[in-house]
């Protein structure tokens, strides 16, 4: 496996069982996983605990036929470790310490905010597919429109409509096939 392989290569490896991709996860990400277990109120010992269990996790949810990874391979393990840390210090009642809250809340703000970002994500991949499939003249028109801030004027112009009313009836028809499409594609 070359040093820098790609998340895919790193899929690829656990799939065929290659031991060397094993190791690569370990070079690769137990450091930052160890540190941020360590920073809230970990140890080594169960930083690895904890990593391992992590990659058991990425191991089940490769090796099932319809996983597909939806962030870096990185965040993934990074989200992992962190909610198996956040429930191992829940039972052990690390978590009723009033000083330690906002310590987890802020681990729990991130993983709010990572969900956040997966899902804005996934609605952009969506809404470019939804363009790929509204087609031309629509898709210039809402992107001159929306995108690069056109004036109606000059969509008027640009796309020969008699007047200003026309371009916004125009706009308005292949925003509505726009959201058909959008609605409609399920990903």
């Amino acid at each position: 496996m070359p040093i820098e392989a790609s998340d895919h290569d790193i899929i690829q490896g656990i799939v065929i069982g290659d031991n060397r991709t094993i190791s690569r996860i370990y070079k690769l990400y137990y450091p930052a996983i160890a540190r941020m277990i360590i920073n809230n109120n970990g140890t080594e010992d169960e930083a690895k605990d904890i990593f391992q269990e992590s990659v058991l996790v990425l191991y089940n949810k490769v090796t099932q036929k319809q996983f597909e990874l939806s962030s870096k391979l990185s965040t993934f393990l990074y989200a992992v470790s962190r909610r198996l840390w956040l429930k191992q210090l829940t039972r052990k009642g690390s978590v009723a310490n009033s000083s330690d809250i906002s310590d987890y809340e802020d681990i729990l703000q991130v993983e709010e905010d990572m969900d956040k970002h997966q899902e804005n994500e996934a609605k952009f991949d969506k809404m470019n597919l939804a363009l790929q499939e509204l087609g031309e003249p629509c898709k210039t028109l809402l992107k001159d429109f929306y995108i690069k801030n056109l004036s109606m004027k000059d969509i008027q112009e640009k796309f020969g409509y008699t007047n200003t009313d026309n371009a916004k009836t125009q706009k308005y028809k292949c925003l509505q096939r726009l959201k058909k499409i959008y609605f409609n594609i399920n990903i």
